[in-house]
């Protein structure tokens, strides 16, 4: 499905494939220590996963930063963030911002999150800023794609929505 967003107010293009109450689709992307990630290595944890065009701005930051913050409130909670950044930037961003209990991916390599789950902004090659969190069984129960790229999300309803799966 395609959905309309904008970048400092110009209209631009996103494919998404994710859809609440529909099992979100299995993907491999890769970790900060060039490890790979398998979406399938997770399975029967309740998921945040996170989306943004690069951790090097200032709203990607803040939303990484946010919801690390608040994760640590919740038990069993898997925080995943990802985003076409290169490994190495994301690797620096989590010492530089002492963040240890959030797991960062990048799609560069494989490019197996976009091609399953969409999201990516077609215009620049970037993700949307969306968060997708998901219950034990694999099924979305929550998303929000931000309409204006440079926007937070709504944190207090994505919060809410994951009270409700612990």
């Amino acid at each position: 499905m395609i959905k309309e967003v904008t970048f400092k107010g110009i209209k631009m293009n996103v494919e998404t494939k994710v859809e609440v109450g529909k099992n979100l689709s299995n993907f491999k992307a890769t970790k900060k220590d060039l490890s790979d990630f398998n979406l399938e290595d997770y399975k029967n944890k309740v998921l945040v996963i996170n989306t943004f065009p690069s951790v090097d701005t200032p709203v990607c930051a803040m939303q990484t930063i946010k919801f690390n913050k608040e994760a640590a409130n919740f038990k069993d909670v898997e925080l995943i963030t990802i985003s076409k950044d290169l490994p190495f930037a994301l690797g620096r961003f989590c010492l530089d911002q002492k963040i240890t209990n959030l797991t960062t991916l990048s799609d560069y390599r494989y490019n197996d999150f976009e091609k399953n789950c969409g999201g990516v902004i077609k215009e620049l090659n970037l993700f949307a800023r969306q968060v997708i969190i998901v219950n034990k069984q694999g099924q979305v129960k929550y998303y929000e794609l931000c309409k204006e790229v440079g926007s937070e999300p709504d944190y207090s309803k994505a919060l809410e929505a994951l009270k409700e799966l612990i």
